[in-house]
């Protein structure tokens, strides 16, 4: 019986969380039965491009802690890409050379780890494979910070992301309170489509603390005189009042609300910066008070020592659950989560079909969203909590956090 290695990748944007996935990926197979090595390839599909590879099994069998170092070390420890394949039947070629390369490594399944735009390549590669009568299995498993991903109760990633952006408010409110004078602080969070992260902001709240005072959704024209109206509002009641606005909040004509010209990636998605920015300069135009803004921009992505125990566990088992799956014959799929309960939270690992998930997206459902546009309401809030639950256990070389070492992403 001629068994087979696996061959995983990530892509996208970086995470927490990406890495457990990664660790579950690696012991599932090293465990299974059905399959041999794990390699992994650099900088995501590129990497099978230019057959970059690293040899997984080999690191767990030389390092005992490679798994538990791996699980805890934030980013893509395969590095990453946003590249778009090309739809194959106007081209083929690269199709024609990445699954030369699974033969050539005796690839019985594919792991793709990313997000919406990697799971594009996953319908893609899935395709083709039906295409040519190919029988390698072709999974993919979520990760994104943004939980935009269809068809899954919520994504590896965001739970840790929204864990990091309610602790950033809650010291944002500590820092801002002391001062017995009129301000405003605007925190941009980031979300082009999706509000999830900038939601997330309303777990900072507490029984000493009300902060955010407003949160401004992308799922809700953003109206000039209707927020000028919120903060002055607020400003009658409190000293200081802190605002959640994401960065891809727009007008009712579907401008982007942006201090600056927004550009477009290779997937067609704008690249948002200076909506904190744009806000800051409306209300000291308009208002008067001192005001700022702060963009947490990429920190809120991999703050691996603020992050969600759930979510690192839920990430590693989407792993193990994605060499589950290949090992059953399933392909054309991506792990996800079901909730079964909030209270006590309980979930279940299935899949879905790829096509039903790739290129769409989900978007914070309106009903949990306040009537006025400028707050989430308890059921957000009921959804959200039991996601950011959990410490991990940290290590430490000279003071610093101990990750794995990434030397191989070269330039480090």
């Amino acid at each position: 019986m001629n068994i087979k290695n696996v061959l995983v990748a990530q892509s996208g944007g970086p995470t927490s969380a990406i890495n457990a996935s990664l660790a579950g990926v690696l012991k599932a197979t090293i465990d299974s039965v059905e399959f041999d090595r794990c390699y992994g390839a650099i900088n995501g599909i590129l990497g099978v491009m230019s057959e970059n590879y690293l040899d997984l099994t080999d690191k767990a069998a030389k390092d005992p802690d490679f798994i538990k170092l791996l699980t805890h070390t934030p980013a893509m420890y395969l590095g990453s890409c946003r590249f778009k394949l090309p739809e194959y039947k106007d081209d083929d070629s690269s199709y024609s050379f990445i699954f030369s390369q699974f033969k050539k490594l005796n690839i019985g399944a594919f792991f793709y780890i990313g997000g919406n735009d990697s799971m594009d390549t996953v319908l893609k590669l899935s395709n083709y494979a039906r295409e040519i009568g190919s029988d390698i299995k072709i999974i993919g498993v979520p990760k994104t910070i943004d939980n935009d991903l269809c068809h899954t109760d919520h994504t590896p990633g965001f739970g840790s992301a929204a864990k990091y952006i309610a602790g950033s408010i809650l010291e944002i409110a500590h820092d801002t309170f002391i001062y017995a004078v009129k301000s405003v602080t605007i925190v941009e969070i980031m979300g082009r489509d999706a509000g999830w992260l900038t939601a997330a902001a309303a777990l900072a709240r507490n029984s000493y603390s009300s902060a955010p005072h407003l949160i401004y959704l992308p799922e809700v024209a953003f109206d000039k005189e209707r927020f000028l109206t919120d903060v002055r509002n607020e400003l009658a009641k409190r000293d200081n009042v802190i605002v959640a606005v994401s960065e891809g909040i727009r007008d009712k004509d579907g401008n982007y609300i942006t201090s600056s010209k927004a550009m477009a990636d290779t997937f067609g998605h704008q690249q948002l910066s200076g909506a904190g920015k744009a806000l800051e300069f409306i209300v000291k135009e308009n208002i008067g008070v001192k005001v700022r803004s702060v963009e947490i921009n990429v920190l809120q992505r991999c703050a691996a020592h603020l992050a969600s125990r759930t979510d690192l566990d839920e990430s590693f088992a989407q792993g193990k659950k994605a060499v589950e799956l290949a090992g059953e014959g399933q392909t054309g799929c991506m792990v996800v989560l079901n909730r079964l309960s909030n209270d006590p939270y309980q979930v279940e690992y299935s899949y879905a079909q790829i096509k039903d998930i790739a290129n769409e997206a989900k978007s914070v459902p309106a009903e949990w969203i306040n009537e006025s546009g400028n707050d989430v309401k308890k059921e957000l809030i009921e959804y959200l909590r039991p996601l950011i639950q959990g410490e991990v256990e940290q290590y430490y070389e000279d003071g610093l956090p101990k990750y794995l070492d990434i030397s191989h992403l070269n330039r480090c």
